[in-house]
């Protein structure tokens, strides 16, 4: 499914053939996320994946670097995360070299030119408003500080305005010189190429560089913060709500147990949360589960936009979906179906060149090893339903309950008190 090389001193270039495709898509991953920052450097990572779009050596403007890339149809963007920050382009398959030329060009050779930095200081900015003024984005930036503490995994990965407007530029660049090697950079590409071409495109347009990149702190015993964050918003029409448990760090014996169990509670419209909260009891539209996983760390959190009148009622709701899952093994047809769900979707993101190269770009930046499609579909296939519900039992605890809320302050009262495990 997938060839590896990893060029001397430049990046580790993974590569899976689609022959047929007319598409080539390409992951670069930068192993440089917010949790690499120190306290003084909060922001910075994200700072870094905007500014490197405002101009490079060879594409002096945004402008330049967007017609590179959109001027034959592709598409491009850039998402920073805890542990990495990924650039990804796809291209008609004809336009592989200059796809990979742009990656190159923002990793490696960006401008960060001193004026562009200081404008892009307000966009960032307004940014992070954005986030505080939507009620799901706050509720969640809520749930992450409850979950994991003041530190580099509680903060939000933007930062906030003060730091990002007194941030200063040397820092910004102190960061891409220490951060953005090639050698700690990971190129993955999926489409009709071939893995020599691939290797040959990833060193032209990286070259070499390495350096002494520091590693993280470890994460903090979790729980790490407040059991319940719950913040007034009095124009809100409908409340936030995210409620979770501490889970699986990414590569854990049992992550693919998990996922099962993800599965079940809440992803996709045949899940428990949907059919139990919104069908059967009408108190969400929104609701599902969702899995945050992190080299030493990982939690598992629901969320749902409820009536603010409901609120009580909906945090009972999803407490009790909990329960089950831990007092009940599941029933042999429900997992079956939960594993066909789940199986299915990993087989038909494979046919699409970005979901693939999303695929193996991700496990070989951030996890142990690399999954062929066989190996994950049997590891979805050898989950059983005890052990669904031998790691419900040991998640679902009271003492690992924590809650976000955002919703008109008079109906916040009472609900850190609600927040139990029924018996």
């Amino acid at each position: 499914m997938f060839e590896r090389t990893a060029l001397p001193e430049g990046p580790r270039v993974i590569s899976a053939r689609l022959p047929g495709a007319r598409s080539v898509s390409i992951a670069a991953y930068v192993l440089a996320g917010s949790r690499l920052e120190t306290p003084a450097e909060a922001g910075v990572a994200h700072f870094m994946e905007h500014i490197t779009f405002k101009g490079t050596s060879r594409f002096p403007s945004t402008r330049a670097i967007s017609e590179a890339i959109e001027g034959v149809g592709g598409s491009f963007n850039a998402a920073t995360d805890r542990e990495s920050t990924v650039y990804w382009v796809r291209v008609p398959q004809r336009e592989a070299t200059r796809a990979m030329d742009v990656l190159g060009e923002l990793i490696v050779r960006p401008n960060l030119d001193e004026h562009e930095i200081d404008g892009e200081r307000t966009v960032i900015v307004e940014e992070i408003r954005s986030y505080l003024d939507d009620p799901a984005e706050h509720a969640q930036i809520l749930f992450q500080q409850a979950m994991f503490g003041e530190g580099a995994l509680g903060r939000e990965i933007c930062g906030d305005e003060d730091g990002i407007r007194g941030i200063p530029s040397d820092t910004i660049r102190g960061f891409w010189r220490t951060m953005y090697r090639p050698a700690n950079t990971v190129v993955a590409l999926a489409g009709d190429v071939s893995h020599d071409q691939a290797v040959e495109l990833a060193g032209a347009a990286f070259g070499a560089g390495n350096g002494a990149v520091p590693g993280f702190a470890p994460a903090p015993s979790l729980p790490a913060g407040p059991r319940a964050l719950l913040r007034s918003r009095r124009d809100a029409t409908q409340a936030q709500l995210i409620v979770g448990v501490p889970a699986l760090h990414r590569d854990h014996p049992d992550a693919w147990t998990l996922a099962v169990l993800n599965g079940i509670l809440g992803d996709g419209m045949s899940s428990r949360l949907f059919l139990s909260v919104r069908e059967a009891q009408g108190l969400a539209y929104d609701v599902s589960s969702g899995l945050v996983d992190y080299a030493d760390a990982g939690s598992i959190e629901v969320s749902a936009g409820v009536d603010p009148e409901r609120l009580p009622a909906a945090l009972d709701a999803v407490l009790g979906v909990l329960a089950r899952l831990r007092d009940e093994v599941v029933p042999t047809e429900e997992l079956a179906k939960t594993k066909a769900y789940l199986s299915g979707g990993l087989e038909l993101r494979m046919d699409e060149t970005r979901h693939l190269a999303s695929w193996i770009g991700g496990q070989e930046a951030l996890h142990d090893r690399v999954l062929t499609l066989d190996e994950a579909l049997a590891a979805v296939a050898a989950v059983d339903a005890e052990s669904v519900q031998v790691l419900a039992r040991r998640l679902f605890v009271d003492e690992g309950l924590r809650l976000a809320v955002v919703a008109p302050a008079r109906h916040l009262r009472g609900l850190e008190k609600r927040l139990r495990m029924p018996a």
